[in-house]
């Protein structure tokens, strides 16, 4: 089968780098023979005569506590069927990602080749001393219902079907919040299901948990709706098959007050959406396509409150919203199950989550002004931080009080500060800074497009909906690379500066530079030839409001990208001094470091100035910033030059900007350390706070340090963003990969947009 662009895209982003999604890492020290003694033999034996003595130790001394099996046969995978355990294997390991990005809990992907549900349980079984927890995933029905069934029977560990409770627990919390919207009685409310596998199962199981009534169901497989009458009806079914006289949808959606779609896209109209009940609630949750396209269900009539499986409409029925907090609650209990009660307790916390006022860094993540609970908010979004803290200590709570845990929590808020810290919940700025990029898209020059890394990231990013890009460079050039590498930027507009047909514009930019630097010794001649760069030509663009950012500096060298910025579009009005700055991503969330691409020796007052620049961006993701100053020294300690200036800027900060946290002069170990640093020098600024901004003493100090980082510490990084520009123009670092073209071009949008 012919393979499309977005096909080729998809394999080699599975096969980039380490083939794969996931990987072990050590957590242990393991660089000398010490380390290996101790973590191997001779040392190992002791921790293995105490769990031999004691078995509950086992989570003491390994990750079984926070190891998390997701399991499949390949019988069910997603939308594609039978597929067989090995083709399953890259949405196992994409389930692994999730857990461990949105939850902090590990996963080992394990793929069986066991269509008996004997055979594959007491595979799952034997292996199960090995884990915390287990997911299952992708098994077809019935043998879902079994497999699931004899494995809590049998084991004393967590164990969840998240194609059946996944889906049930998050459309259980929205349909909650919908009844009350729709001023409807639980009790009496009159439901259609369309779909009969294992989420439509379980929701139906857990919505009568909830209060609907079993009789007031009506459930529709392939074969119709599926009633008392009909023959050789599985034993699920059996436990939903209708007694009243309705053989059709159509029947059925006759004063429902509820439709609940699992099945396939497409059948539901806007003639049956209008013959329900007032306040109509419809759950259209078939992915890609939903049962009644979002477009049509709303144009159908205005009192609908609807929700999808898909993130590009509101009310997103997302299953990443639950299992991932449902183990990390269940694991840090011990739970022996994932019963009813937590279940339900997960269920009532993600309802009732989207009543409460929504963290502003959410709504910068959707570019939204306020988020508030109604129809088109009934569930929280994928990106809320708060997910964690709110979920997991409820599914932990109800397996305490339901009598399934084995360890007891006693500090409630020592816990959420727990979770919040193993998660690094800053991380998600990357993630938030997307979102909001794609809300507004803004346009964007991109000075080298006759670079293949330059074309591909604006293919991606104009796809993407991120930006709005504009290539500058020769059409000829640029079109042969695109076919080299069979990219398509059809819709995207080239611009070749040197190009006749640009004469105009280009004269008009160059008497807007020779306004500028006229009495800076650039005659309107010199300015006619200089905006054949595109350098200058993109600078001026910007300037004039005919594009919003510019992108450069991926094939020159940084001051000779920088200089046409400066001179067309200069710094901010208040600013004397620009300066540079990376966004290095860790597990810990993200670090900013300064300068670290302009200013070779700064001055004190420098330090201060762009210490100043750094804080005034940091605080616009929304992020407190917490500012180090580093040097050799600490606090007076070493009296050389950098160390005496980096400890008169922190006099300076302390008075200028009082409202900062800054202390300095200091060791980049303390600075990080809060620890160490709060032993040492409890009197700092710093203390019990962790510092997340790191301010450098000199431009080799700076630069050394962030690309030591990169190559070594398994950090992303986004940079440099160039602060202090009157308008959002960004350079990249020589050699910059795709990705990294990518993450600029957005903080460049979210620039703009913020400017705007």
């Amino acid at each position: 089968m012919a393979k499309t662009r977005k096909d080729i895209e998809a394999l080699e982003y599975h096969a980039q780098g380490k083939p794969g999604k996931i990987e072990v890492v050590p957590t242990k020290p393991y660089s000398t023979q010490r380390d290996l003694s101790l973590a191997y033999s001779p040392g190992v034996a002791i921790p293995c005569l105490e769990i031999a003595e004691n078995k509950e130790d086992v989570y003491k001394y390994t990750a079984k506590g926070n190891l998390v099996a997701v399991i499949s046969n390949g019988t069910a995978v997603l939308g594609l069927g039978d597929i067989g355990p090995e083709a399953s294997k890259p949405v196992m390991e994409g389930k692994g990602l999730l857990f461990k990005i949105f939850a902090d809990i590990d996963v080992f992907d394990i793929e069986l080749d066991a269509k008996d549900v004997d055979h594959f349980v007491s595979v799952v079984k034997a292996m199960a001393p090995t884990f915390g927890g287990i997911n299952l995933e992708d098994i077809k029905a019935p043998e879902c219902f079994e497999i699931e069934e004899k494995l809590k029977a049998e084991l004393n560990i967590p164990v969840m079907h998240d194609d059946q409770h996944g889906t049930a627990i998050i459309s259980s919390a929205a349909m909650l919040n919908a009844v009350e919207l729709a001023e409807k009685e639980i009790g009496k409310l009159k439901l259609v299901i369309s779909g009969a596998g294992a989420s439509a199962m379980s929701c139906a199981k857990l919505y009568v948990s909830l209060g609907v009534k079993r009789e007031n169901i009506v459930m529709i497989d392939s074969q119709g709706v599926i009633r008392a009458d009909r023959k050789e009806l599985s034993k699920s079914k059996q436990l939903f098959a209708s007694s009243r006289d309705i053989s059709t949808l159509e029947d059925a959606m006759k004063d429902a007050d509820m439709f609940l779609g699992l099945s396939r896209g497409g059948i539901l109209s806007k003639e049956l959406v209008l013959t329900m009940a007032e306040n109509p609630i419809v759950f259209a949750l078939a992915n890609p396509d939903p049962e009644i396209p979002y477009k049509d269900a709303i144009a159908s009539r205005e009192d609908i409150i609807l929700a999808t499986g898909r993130s590009d409409h509101p009310n997103q029925v997302n299953n990443v919203l639950g299992f991932p907090f449902i183990f990390r609650g269940a694991l840090d209990v011990r739970a022996t199950a994932i019963n009813e009660e937590m279940k339900l307790a997960a269920v009532r916390a993600i309802a009732d989550l989207a009543k409460e006022p929504v963290p502003e860094v959410v709504n910068e993540a959707y570019d939204e002004k306020n988020i508030v609970f109604g129809r088109d908010f009934i569930i929280p979004k994928p990106l809320d931080p708060r997910l964690i803290t709110t979920v997991a200590p409820a599914v932990a709570k109800a397996a305490i009080s339901s009598g399934v845990a084995q360890h007891v929590i006693k500090d409630w808020d020592a816990y959420s500060e727990n979770l919040s810290k193993r998660l690094g919940l800053d991380n998600k700025l990357l993630k938030n800074i997307t979102q909001k990029a794609k809300k507004n898209p803004k346009t964007v020059v991109f000075a080298e497009a006759d670079n293949y890394k330059i074309l591909k990231a604006a293919q991606i990013v104009y796809e993407e909906g991120i930006a709005q890009p504009i290539l500058l460079g020769k059409v000829k050039k640029i079109q042969e690379v695109v076919e080299e590498y069979s990219l398509d930027i059809s819709d995207i507009p080239i611009i070749d500066p040197r190009s006749s047909s640009e004469r105009e514009r280009k004269n008009k930019y160059a008497e807007l530079l020779f306004e500028k630097r006229k009495r800076r010794g650039i005659t309107l001649v010199e300015a006619k030839e200089m905006m054949r760069s595109r350098n200058y030509f993109g600078s001026a663009m910007v300037e004039l409001g005919e594009a919003d950012a510019l992108i450069s500096g991926l094939t020159r060298n940084y001051r000779d990208t920088i200089r046409p910025a400066l001179q067309v579009i200069g710094t901010d009005d208040d600013v004397t001094k620009i300066a540079g700055m990376y966004i290095l991503f860790t597990k810990n969330g993200p670090f900013f470091f300064a300068d670290t691409t302009v200013n070779v020796n700064p001055t004190a007052q420098d330090i201060v100035d762009i210490t100043a620049l750094a804080a005034k961006i940091i605080q616009r993701f929304r992020i407190v910033p917490r500012i180090g100053l580093l040097s050799y020294s600490n606090f007076g300690s070493s009296e050389g030059d950098d160390a005496i200036k980096m400890r008169e800027a922190t006099r300076m900060l302390h008075e200028q900007h009082p409202d900062l946290i800054v202390d300095g002069e200091i060791q980049a170990n303390f600075a990080l350390n809060k620890e160490l640093r709060d032993e040492i020098f409890p009197f700092s600024e710093l203390a019990r706070k962790n510092t997340n901004t790191l301010i450098f003493p000199n431009l080799s100090s700076g630069n050394i340090a962030y690309k030591l980082m990169q190559e070594m510490g398994g950090v992303e990084s986004i940079g440099p963003i160039l602060l202090g520009m009157k308008k959002p123009v960004h350079i990249l670092q020589l050699g910059s990969n795709v990705r990294e073209i990518i993450n600029m071009v957005t903080i460049a949008v979210t620039d703009a947009q913020t400017r705007k």
